[in-house]
Formats: structure tokens, sequence, C-alpha cells
């Protein structure tokens, strides 16, 4: 597995993550506007050179703010995610923060087991169906 910046060469296989993975993935114009802006910090995980997971990550005056962490099915439970969040971590952010959903209890684990802590609820955040978001952050 390779760790790598997102570039528009990624972008099938980001936009089928999202596809894959998502009620409401983001669109590929959305997607290719984040390449090359100065707060976000997109990085893709490859394996064979096939795009397999990837994590956005904004940062905002030391702030991180993620905005998704997704796998491919078939490269779920590899430590993918974990490796992407952790070289994510290396940023310089005062906190990283996220939502996640509530039944969504792999995540939770994983968010979690790199350190997160549970420090709110989004009442009804998700739709598609309708569910409550947990907020969880971590420190640095």
């Amino acid at each position: 597995m390779n760790i790598e910046k997102f570039e528009e060469k990624h972008l099938d296989g980001v936009e089928k993550i999202e596809k894959t993975c998502f009620a409401h993935p983001w669109s590929r114009e959305n997607l290719k506007n984040q390449i090359g802006l100065d707060t976000s910090h997109f990085l893709v995980a490859t394996v064979d050179g096939n795009v397999a997971g990837y994590m956005g990550l904004q940062i905002f005056g030391g702030e991180g703010y993620v905005t998704n962490v997704a796998v491919l099915p078939e490269y779920r439970k590899q430590g993918i995610a974990e490796s992407l969040i952790r070289e994510q971590m290396k940023n310089k952010m005062s906190f990283i923060t996220l939502e996640v959903r509530e039944s969504n209890l792999p995540a939770i684990s994983l968010y979690t087991k790199c350190g997160f802590k549970n420090v709110g609820i989004r009442p009804n955040f998700y739709s598609a169906p309708t569910e409550n978001a947990i907020i969880m952050t971590y420190e640095f």
C-alpha cells in the first residue's frame, strides 16, 4: 500500500469510492476542485496502482475537519483507513474533528483506536437514512 497526495490521476478511483460508499457522493467536479486548494489535504491509498481508499481533510487556522474517510469494500480490514488517518495526523493542527453515523460501529471503533473522543451528537445530521452523527475529536 502507498499513501499519496490526491492528484488528478486519482479522480476516477476516488469518484468510484464516493459512489460505492456514500448515499450522497461528492461530484467529480467537487472532488477535482479540492486539488490544489491550500486548505484541502486529501490523501489516497493505492494498492497495486489502484485507488483503494481516500481521506479528505480541510485545515483552517490550524483546525482540522475531516470530510470523508472511505475504503472500497474489497480492501477493508487491511489497515488502509487507519494508515490514512495517522498520515493526516502529521499535519500541523490543534485538533482534528469529524462526524460519523452513530450506527457505523466499525468506523467509531477505528476512530477510538486512533485516539478520537466522542464529544457530542448532531441530531438527524445524515439522510438516506436519517440518522444522528456522533462528533469525534482528537486534540493534539
